[in-house]
């Protein structure tokens, strides 16, 4: 029995806080009638202790959620032509273990500069924003280069539909 589905891709929708991952996701795997997880579903119990205490996460706790995200893929792509899954990936090394064993996940990099996010999160209503959040997102991202060839990079310099039409496009190409 094969452990893969060569014709099922898992998409990772990654990129920082507001660029819009959820947003994305879940119009994406509607209009592609695809499956969609919220990543931060998987944290376990003490990450979530820790988060709410206002206490950042290490790499040391992100490890086990980023494994179970990456048994969360496999699962997902044995069964569903197309998965979404809403992960922040900023790191690298958080993306190689999303990928260990998943050969049919890439990655969507929702692309936008700190003013464009920053002014998106101004924006939302009822939501609490502190700016220095924003920026330890970004001093923490490592942006993705030509080395990982899984990536597709979706510029969110534009309205959300445009977004949205740009990642299934991209998808599409992949599928």
């Amino acid at each position: 029995m094969s452990t893969t589905n060569q014709d099922h891709y898992i998409f990772v929708l990654m990129g920082v806080s507001g660029s819009g991952k959820s947003a994305v996701a879940s119009q994406v795997a509607h209009e592609l009638q695809g499956a969609f997880l919220d990543g931060d579903f998987l944290h376990p119990r003490s990450n979530i202790i820790k988060m709410s205490s206002g206490e950042p996460l290490n790499d040391n706790d992100r490890e086990p959620w980023l494994k179970a995200l990456n048994d969360a893929a496999f699962a997902m792509q044995r069964t569903n032509k197309v998965s979404l899954i809403v992960c922040s990936a900023l790191k690298k090394s958080y993306r190689d273990i999303l990928r260990e064993g998943n050969p049919n996940l890439r990655f969507v990099y929702l692309k936008g500069d700190f003013d464009l996010i920053e002014s998106r999160l101004k924006a939302r209503k009822g939501h609490f924003f502190k700016t220095q959040m924003l920026v330890t997102q970004f001093e923490t991202l490592e942006e993705p280069t030509t080395d990982e060839r899984d990536v597709l990079v979706v510029d969110i310099n534009q309205p959300l539909d445009g977004v949205v039409a740009d990642t299934i496009a991209k998808i599409h190409k992949v599928c």
